[in-house]
């Protein structure tokens, strides 16, 4: 008996629960079975980059993937969802929209990110302080020296097995503050009820525009997950973890 075609993708880590119930989805409609690796973008384009067998990247941002394009590694990359940034509140942090920089920047305040160039995360979590430095001068330069680099890194602990990672550290007491795709709000509500989310304010606000690629060296059964990731029912799945999705067809 022939084995099932198979197929791998890589993905950032904020997308494993929508793409888990998309590759479940698409292997009870094809046939292909797809096996998933998460984990921090940055870290992944470089696996892939030094050779690492992979056939579809879905990156949080535009940048990993065009990178490996431009190597000549992967077709172009294309635009399939979008995300924003969020500050996560420890149990018994209380902000507003009007104070929430001002709370970033107290010394005694732990504010926690992902690591820049790693993981995207961190990368947006830095514009937000370079947009800060417009709203109260020295800003940028303050948080930048204070920021806690928890995860996204190679040397970074993870949470426990099936635990959400910045809840975990928001819990845990490393940070009182974590800035965070606001994706995460679903599984946090379910294991960290204690734990608040805050919208930035529009002077911080920053958006993530997600990349998905297919590797020179992919099956026809990448291609196809490619194309279900785009297709109205994917994107309908990744509008129900709390994306936005550009190809999701309007109502009506």
């Amino acid at each position: 008996m022939t084995a099932p075609a198979s197929v791998s993708l890589h993905a950032a880590g904020s997308l494993r629960g929508a793409l888990l119930d998309i590759a479940e989805t698409f292997q009870s409609e094809t046939g292909v079975l797809v096996s998933a690796q998460f984990g921090a973008s940055g870290l992944l384009r470089d696996r892939l980059a030094r050779g690492e067998t992979g056939a579809v990247f879905a990156s949080a941002n535009l940048e990993h993937p065009q990178a490996l394009a431009r190597a000549g590694l992967a077709g172009p990359a294309v635009l399939f969802a979008r995300n924003e940034l969020c500050a996560f509140l420890r149990p018994g942090l209380v902000a507003t929209s009007a104070n929430l920089l001002d709370l970033m920047l107290d010394p005694k305040v732990r504010l926690g990110t992902s690591t820049p160039k790693a993981d995207p995360s961190g990368d947006y979590a830095f514009a937000v302080f370079a947009r800060a430095e417009a709203v109260k001068p020295g800003a940028k330069a303050a948080l930048e020296a204070k920021a806690l680099k928890l995860t996204g890194g190679p040397e970074c602990l993870p949470a426990p097995e099936g635990l959400n990672v910045y809840g975990h550290k928001l819990a845990s007491g490393e940070a009182d503050i974590f800035l965070a795709y606001c994706t995460n709000a679903q599984q946090l509500a379910k294991e960290q009820p204690g734990i608040a989310m805050l919208r930035l304010p529009d002077q911080l606000a920053v958006g993530a525009d997600y990349g998905l690629t297919v590797l020179n060296k992919a099956s026809p059964g990448g291609y196809r997950l490619a194309m279900y990731i785009l297709s109205p029912q994917g994107q309908s799945i990744l509008t129900r973890h709390g994306f936005l999705a550009p190809g999701r067809p309007r109502a009506g």
